[in-house]
């Protein structure tokens, strides 16, 4: 929230369309839903109109998405943790480390892929669907990973988790880089 108390209209115009666009629904069917009138949605997403609390509340209970998300959109977030870093668990009898990189939150499910991708234009990623978070572990070369607009660069070893409902890319650095990417959907 801004200081004194409310959001900018300009924010929670942004919010109200990229939630919209996300939910797949149309400007009449998500006012239908929230009991407000068209034109006032229209005039929300514009940034001119003048929302109350209860005109957020119900447009957020019609798209699905806490009133919070309206008012101060989440940041994505990013989380880096390179070759040498994290809680590891050493083998008593064999020359082998596990470490953990990311837990599975409950009710999730993964899709696991093998990445292989040479120098050149980046891979462009349009927002999945709301709540995916990928998972990246380059296994060699080097690349820039993550959120469009602040990209990572990983060596190999190296691993990055970031919002997967929001524009982001992958794009080899060097020859041969290859990957492991987990999309974990919940």
């Amino acid at each position: 929230m801004a200081a004194g108390g409310s959001a900018p209209l300009d924010v929670i115009a942004s919010s109200l369309r990229r939630e919209r666009e996300r939910s797949g629904l149309s400007l009449t069917e998500v006012a239908r839903r929230a009991g407000v009138a068209k034109s006032t949605l229209s005039q929300l997403e514009s940034g001119t109109g003048n929302p109350s609390v209860e005109t957020l509340w119900a447009l957020g209970v019609a798209l699905g998405v806490p009133f919070s998300r309206l008012v101060d959109p989440p940041r994505p977030r990013v989380q880096v943790i390179r070759a040498d870093e994290g809680p590891a668990i050493y083998a008593e009898q064999a020359d082998y480390q596990a470490t953990l990189v990311a837990s599975c939150p409950p009710n999730a499910r993964r899709d696991i892929y093998r990445i292989a991708s040479e120098p050149g234009p980046a891979r462009e990623s349009d927002p999945h669907m709301p709540g995916v978070v990928e998972h990246v572990v380059l296994s060699a070369g080097r690349a820039l990973v993550g959120v469009a607009d602040e990209p990572v660069e990983l060596s190999p070893g190296d691993y990055v988790a970031y919002p997967g409902d929001v524009a982001h890319l992958f794009q080899a650095l060097e020859p041969g880089t290859r990957a492991v990417l987990v999309s974990e959907h919940t």
